[in-house]
């Protein structure tokens, strides 16, 4: 599985001074939970599922998640569970997915128990999925976080390898200030019994934000809506410590994708978009308010998320334009991680310090993004990229969505 392989080859060389490396999808966790990028969420109700997973494979999609929990209504629930098992044997069988799989794939279960049955009923489809996405965790009333972990490693050994267990910290006892610490304390010492099996923890903003009786508008990022902030800052206080003992974190859902009348003028600087045809671009994603999801990338990032919960397959471009790795910030990352002996030096760019001790575990994440993400040449930005993806886009559809160099 690689990253941008929708673009052409010239392309791609004329963007990237280092383009993404290939992820091996039976690697180590810190591997696989930087390339995950924009997951996207689809309902497991999809009758045309293994072909929509494929289609969208093809525009750059590298993780989805099939949900069998709040998307699908509660009468429907086994006419998901069916759906969901024959469409996994037709991707299964599908030449597309035998060449190698192009996406990473889990499945998010209501409980335990339903985990357990999905995979004991998909056969062969169980070789499609990389692992579970547990809802709601460690939340009051919901199942105990021991038997999801649980219910995972027994999915594992049917499958006869390890299938991945991303929870999501959603619930009110998260939420709440009075039982935050004492929960995620708890979900910590879980989580640290099955630290094999778990790739990244992934946080719930709608949920969060329902606790409160809140959603984000068009214009404002899951980072203006202070209480949702202080759990997430919370969450990176006690999971995401960069000694050892801490988790991938992502970054919560951007659940906007349809543009609306504004409150606030743009923010979104003109300076990227300089250059190389992609002045338009810029209005395009003003007129699709896709403006405040590159804000919000921008801030997840510097809180210590990474990737990004998506519905929209309009969303997967702009979270892997972003996430590629800026020259400036290659040099930096690799200007610190050479400085064995600590130190302070000035930037390459020479516009900033740059501290070998304390700027180390920053500048490591940098370049694992960089293997799974690339890095731009000089003067190329995250619009540069974008467009890109675009053009390769508008060259998709002209083909009825086949991949490149087949017939329409």
């Amino acid at each position: 599985m690689r990253h941008f392989t929708e673009l052409d080859p010239a392309r791609t060389d004329a963007l990237f001074l280092h383009p993404p490396r290939p992820v091996d999808l039976g690697a180590g966790r810190d591997e696989l939970a930087v390339a995950l990028g924009a997951t996207l969420y689809s309902p497991a109700t999809r009758q045309r599922l293994a072909g929509d997973l494929l289609r969208m494979a093809r525009r750059g999609v590298r993780s989805a998640v099939a949900c069998l929990e709040d998307s699908v209504p509660d009468d429907r629930v086994e006419v998901a569970e069916d759906t969901l098992v024959r469409e996994l044997a037709d991707l299964a069988r599908h030449p597309e997915w035998a060449a190698g799989p192009p996406l990473m794939l889990f499945v998010r279960p209501r409980t335990p128990e339903q985990l357990l049955a999905v995979a004991a009923r998909s056969g062969v489809g169980l070789q499609c999925l990389t692992g579970f996405v547990l809802p709601k965790f460690g939340g009051s009333g919901q199942p105990a976080p021991q038997r999801w972990l649980a219910a995972v490693r027994r999915a594992s050994e049917l499958a006869g390898r390890r299938l991945w267990a991303m929870p999501v910290l959603e619930s009110r006892d998260v939420a709440h200030l009075d039982t935050r610490g004492e929960a995620l304390f708890a979900i910590r010492a879980v989580l640290d019994e099955h630290r094999d099996l778990v790739l990244a923890v992934r946080t719930g903003a709608t949920d969060l934000s329902s606790a409160y009786g809140l959603r984000r508008p068009r214009g404002a990022t899951v980072w203006d809506v202070r209480v949702v902030a202080d759990v997430l800052g919370d969450v990176i206080n006690v999971l995401g410590r960069a000694d050892g003992s801490g988790y991938p974190i992502t970054a919560p859902v951007w659940e906007h994708f349809t543009s609306g009348p504004r409150v606030f003028r743009t923010s979104l600087a003109a300076d990227p978009f300089a250059g190389a045809g992609t002045e338009d671009l810029r209005e395009q994603l003003i007129a699709e308010d896709l403006d405040g999801l590159v804000r919000e990338l921008e801030l997840d990032r510097v809180n210590g998320l990474q990737g990004k919960t998506v519905i929209h397959p309009s969303h997967v471009a702009v979270v892997h334009a972003v996430s590629v790795v800026t020259h400036e910030d290659y040099c930096d990352a690799s200007d610190v991680l050479a400085q064995t002996a600590g130190g302070v030096m000035a930037s390459s760019y020479r516009n900033k310090m740059n501290e070998a001790g304390p700027h180390r575990p920053w500048a490591e994440r940098v370049l694992a993004r960089a293997r799974a993400f690339g890095v731009s040449r000089p003067g190329v930005t995250y619009a540069h990229v974008l467009q890109a993806q675009d053009d390769a886009w508008h060259a998709f559809t002209e083909r009825g969505g086949a991949p490149a160099g087949a017939a329409r």
